[in-house]
């Protein structure tokens, strides 16, 4: 799987992430602090990985920064992007599950590397769900992303 990766900031933790989807055999792709000359502010970076996903460069991307907020709220404004920020395996497997998300947004400050590990498990392990009424959730993300919104 192609993974875009970015970060603000050269950080123990992302270098950690790079380093553990290479050795789960993923080919990345690295933005911001983790790419030598590339610009490292945050909305930047997050946004070139997110294009790699919305231009299907990319299967999936990981942006942080340290709180993880700012990253997941840049990507999130590329359109056909749904970026998640996620904490803990639980939140990343219902990102992708009942969201069906394509980014997932992680905190440079919170996640640890049992942490990261468990996330990147539970990430990569879901698929999104066939429910009914989570089809129907996410046809409508789907027209407010194309400014259809029903509001």
């Amino acid at each position: 799987m192609k993974v875009a990766v970015s970060s603000d900031m050269d950080e123990p933790v992302a270098r950690l992430l790079v380093e553990e989807l290479l050795r789960r055999g993923h080919e990345v792709r690295t933005y911001g602090a983790l790419e030598p000359g590339a610009d490292p502010r945050w909305a930047v970076c997050s946004e070139e990985a997110a294009q790699d996903v919305a231009a299907g460069t990319a299967d999936q991307a990981v942006v942080c920064c340290w709180t993880g907020t700012g990253a997941s709220i840049a990507a999130n404004k590329v359109p056909g992007v749904r970026a998640a920020l996620c904490a803990d395996a639980y939140t990343a497997d219902g990102a992708c599950r009942w969201n069906d998300a394509n980014v997932l947004a992680l905190s440079l400050r919170l996640t640890s590397p049992p942490v990261l590990k468990e996330i990147l498990d539970a990430w990569f392990a879901a698929t999104p769900s066939q429910d009914a009424g989570d089809l129907g959730n996410m046809a409508h993300v789907g027209r407010l992303d194309a400014g259809r919104g029903t509001v």
